[in-house]
């Protein structure tokens, strides 16, 4: 992904080209990252409740059907108070059309995380205010790092007690060797969080009240005499003075090129400093970028639609037994109807109902630009990596699929229904979320997953969405990593002599399955000519 958005071409503004141009100028395609209670569902729910989308943040009911139009859709979502999927939200704010993808946010679940950050431009960072940094927000920083990807941040929770705000950013330079930028100051915290002042414009904005703030000469205005005790006051201001003289001015080059993150503090909960972090993704995160591709660069603005799979989900409708393929628009328009090439296939489909989601909630997309993500039905035709577009050959890169941790055979209650079970474990292996290696000498099926959490979903999907009560064994592997050989005759002569530790994935890809890491290495060592791979690229490309 580049680091700048192309250059739109030079059109009339009512031609063709110069519409396509403007509509991808109003994207903006984000993710949410942050640990766990940091804040990620609230904010992402008032957001929405802020773009319009929803009136009652997490309580709304959807006008047909009456389902809950929430980010946590799933009924382990639900009772346990977590995402453990990937929910993509569309919603139009400020002449702006947003697409939210709200991503996992447990570390079992980081390769659905990593793949759905390659299909955003930017992100926004939530820290608890109590908390700081955490391993998972770190971690995810990481991965959005590995991509350049722009950061914008917010510090949570203000109005609990909190650290002071100059160690946080203290902490945010020294841990993520990230540069950071305030963009408002906390007047107070914890029970005497007061509001924000805006560094940029001079302006002061109460907790609870006007919005749009009211204007001040300064952090010396007799505005705030009354709002602080006197020694706070004093301190608050030094403060100031000390953040405008020691932090980094905001630069838009710096953070395109995500080295800099501007900083914000609010209250998700309070609905205080949300719609900030919506006016700063208009003002600061890039429109729609050029996506790489094996033979060249897709630019967003070009006229022909291309796009690329990086999420399936199945059974978002419990009641119709739905497959749905979430697809990111890299470039051109789609419209409604319109026959494109399946790469992979080398065939023609046409996109006959494309949608657009607000969680589990879904409309017709008529069309769509750049940028948008668009779910298309899928009856197991399309794979996360396949390409759709008008005709050329394009192989998008970067799309991983991550070797499991934990390995399990799965015992099933009644022998007569397997045959279900293969196809449900199939099905959850398209989407991504499970790994199921089938063993080359007739052995039963064994299923891998990042973490322990991954299993009570497996668990509880096969009950709730297949009816298939199951129950977990231990396999008699605990690594697994795909074989890779550029000698053709060595692969097959190490899958003959090694059978009972030979598996296929889903894709029909070769797997090694080692009782320990002892005995990979040691199997390594003795076959210098083969690797043995723990992330496996699911481009997709011409059969």
């Amino acid at each position: 992904m580049s680091d700048e958005p192309a250059p739109v071409p030079s059109a009339p503004a009512n031609s063709p080209a110069g519409k396509l141009a403007a509509e991808i100028r109003r994207r903006r395609t984000f993710a949410i990252i942050a640990h766990p209670d940091a804040g990620k569902t609230t904010l992402t729910e008032k957001l929405l409740l802020f773009g319009g989308a929803i009136q009652l943040a997490g309580q709304v009911k959807a006008k047909k059907d009456g389902r809950n139009t929430r980010s946590d859709w799933m009924a382990i979502e639900k009772s346990r108070g977590i995402s453990v999927v990937t929910s993509v939200m569309t919603f139009e704010y400020a002449d702006s059309v947003f697409n939210l993808l709200d991503t996992p946010g447990h570390e079992d679940f980081a390769d659905q995380t990593y793949r759905t950050l390659t299909a955003v431009d930017s992100a926004i960072m939530v820290i608890d205010a109590a908390k700081g940094i955490e391993s998972r927000t770190r971690k995810l920083f990481e991965v959005c790092r590995l991509r350049d990807i722009p950061i914008i941040t917010l510090i949570n929770k203000m109005d609990r007690e909190a650290r002071e705000p100059l160690e946080l950013l203290d902490e945010i330079e020294q841990v993520l060797a990230l540069d950071t930028a305030p963009m408002v100051w906390p007047v107070g915290m914890g029970r005497n969080f007061r509001g924000t002042y805006d560094l940029q414009k001079d302006r002061f904005r109460r907790v609870d009240e006007n919005p749009e703030g009211e204007t001040v000469s300064g952090p010396d205005d007799p505005i705030f005499d009354s709002l602080l005790d006197p020694v706070d006051l004093a301190k608050w201001r030094e403060e100031i003075e000390l953040v405008r003289d020691a932090c980094g001015n905001f630069d838009l080059k710096a953070f395109r090129e995500g080295t800099l993150t501007p900083v914000y503090f609010g209250s998700a909960l309070r609905n205080f400093g949300v719609r900030d972090i919506l006016d700063a993704l208009i003002a600061y995160a890039p429109p729609p970028l050029s996506r790489p591709a094996a033979a060249r660069t897709i630019e967003a603005t070009e006229p022909a639609m291309t796009g690329v799979i990086f999420k399936i989900q199945a059974n978002m409708d419990p009641n119709h037994r739905d497959r749905m393929a979430f697809m990111r628009l890299c470039s051109g328009k789609l419209t409604r109807g319109m026959k494109v090439k399946h790469v992979r296939s080398d065939k023609t489909m046409a996109l006959t109902a494309p949608q657009f989601f607000f969680a589990q909630d879904r409309s017709l997309a008529e069309e769509a630009f750049a940028g948008d993500v668009v779910g298309i039905p899928n009856r197991g035709t399309l794979r996360i990596g396949d390409a759709l577009t008008e005709g050329e050959n394009v192989q998008f890169l970067g799309i991983p699929s991550f070797a499991p941790e934990i390995l399990r055979r799965i015992r099933l209650e009644d022998a007569i229904r397997a045959k279900k079970l293969k196809d449900a474990l199939t099905e959850m292996a398209e989407e991504g979320v499970v790994h199921m290696f089938t063993p080359v000498d007739g052995t039963p099926p064994i299923v891998g997953v990042i973490g322990a959490l991954q299993l009570d979903v497996l668990g509880d999907r096969l009950i709730h969405e297949y009816g298939l009560p199951i129950a977990f064994e231990t396999a008699p592997c605990t690594v697994a990593r795909w074989i890779e050989a550029p000698d053709r005759a060595k692969l097959t002569a190490f899958i003959e002599a090694n059978r009972p530790a030979i598996a296929t994935d889903a894709d029909g890809d070769y797997v090694y399955l080692a009782p320990s890491e002892f005995s990979l290495n040691w199997v390594a060592e003795r076959n210098p000519e083969l690797a043995f791979k723990d992330v496996k690229s699911v481009m997709q490309g011409p059969a």
